[in-house]
């Protein structure tokens, strides 16, 4: 059926989608269609084309038989007592789907993920991710439907992200901390992003361009190379220094600055006392850890004696994202009060 549409990257497609249907301009009764890396969503009334979420089309659209769910879930002709055990949330990664799946759905794997390839818009492989391992925090990932390599473009904050989700860490639960961050600095800070991954922090805090310089550093060579082919499509990536190196071999020699991003959620406590002496006078730490809800009240307290002085303080303490049923990613801001 020849209707309009919204022409947006893949990488675009699931906001786009949620954006339309939230403004109930999304037709549902017309499939989206696929073309070379975009999408096309049909709309129901294209209305002023400046206040469309891309670009205005005209396509054939193919005609939608079944209903249109808002739950993945409701694609899986399931018994109650099976469907009871598929996890709610996924994340999206670009045109990549991971999903965290029980024991008891391992034999189902495969219909869960043909389920999110039907039901994401922008999916082009699903994998299931089985957590992340090691000092250069890899994650092992099974495919379970689509097609293609790991590596992929994720937009967040206006950024495009060069990410492979095999060979390097990145999580798009973060996009909203890593912009908080940003927010905070000031003009003519100097900053560390330790254990960077492929930048995000680094890049969102270079494209507020107020700090004169970031040195982004990891251990993962894989890391270091996505962000620097980040780096390079942007001219404020000139703000950022990539360094290849352990922190075992970075802190020692390492000046002070004005602010220290610390994103290790399971090992980042062993290193606290050598990131602690990189921090400035009156400069600021952020730290990120797992921390178990019930000492969320009074982890923060533990944490300033792992700094190894006393002229601390607490400036923030918030949940970033849960982690599991007793466990929270939680984010600590310390202030390094001595002149």
């Amino acid at each position: 059926m020849r209707a309009p549409g919204v022409r947006v990257r893949q990488s675009d497609g699931e906001a786009t989608r949620r954006n339309l249907a939230d403004r109930r301009m999304l037709r549902t009764d017309l499939g989206i269609l696929r073309e070379d890396g975009y999408l096309v969503l049909p709309v129901v009334n294209a209305g002023e084309p400046s206040r469309l979420p891309g670009e205005l089309v005209e396509r054939d659209f193919p005609i939608v038989k079944r209903q249109i769910t808002s739950d993945y879930r409701d694609l899986l002709d399931w018994p109650p007592d099976a469907k009871a055990l598929l996890p709610r949330s996924f994340d999206v990664v670009g045109d990549i789907v991971l999903i965290r799946l029980p024991e008891e759905l391992e034999k189902r794997k495969h219909e869960i993920g043909e389920a999110l390839l039907s039901f994401v818009p922008s999916a082009r492989v699903v994998g299931q991710d089985r957590g992340v391992h090691g000092t250069e925090r890899l994650r092992s990932i099974e495919r379970l439907a689509g097609s293609g390599a790991w590596r992929t473009r994720h937009r967040e904050n206006g950024i495009e992200f060069e990410v492979d989700v095999e060979r390097a860490y990145f999580s798009p639960r973060l996009a909203r901390e890593h912009e908080r961050v940003a927010s905070e600095v000031k003009s003519g800070e100097e900053v560390y992003d330790l254990c960077c991954g492929v930048g995000p922090f680094a890049l969102t805090i270079a494209r507020s361009g107020r700090a004169t310089r970031i040195t982004a550093v990891d251990a993962n060579p894989s890391a270091i190379e996505l962000l620097r082919a980040t780096q390079r499509r942007y001219s404020y990536g000139s703000r950022i220094e990539p360094v290849l190196a352990p922190l075992e071999s970075f802190l020692p020699l390492a000046a002070a600055v004005d602010r220290v991003v610390l994103n290790l959620p399971h090992e980042g406590i062993k290193y606290l006392p050598s990131v602690a002496r990189t921090v400035a006078p009156r400069g600021s730490l952020h730290y990120y850890e797992i921390t178990p809800r019930e000492e969320f009240d009074r982890r923060a307290e533990s944490i300033m004696r792992s700094l190894g002085e006393e002229d601390w303080s607490v400036v923030d303490r918030h949940v970033v994202h849960p982690y599991s049923p007793t466990a929270d990613l939680v984010a600590f801001v310390f202030a390094r009060s001595r002149s």
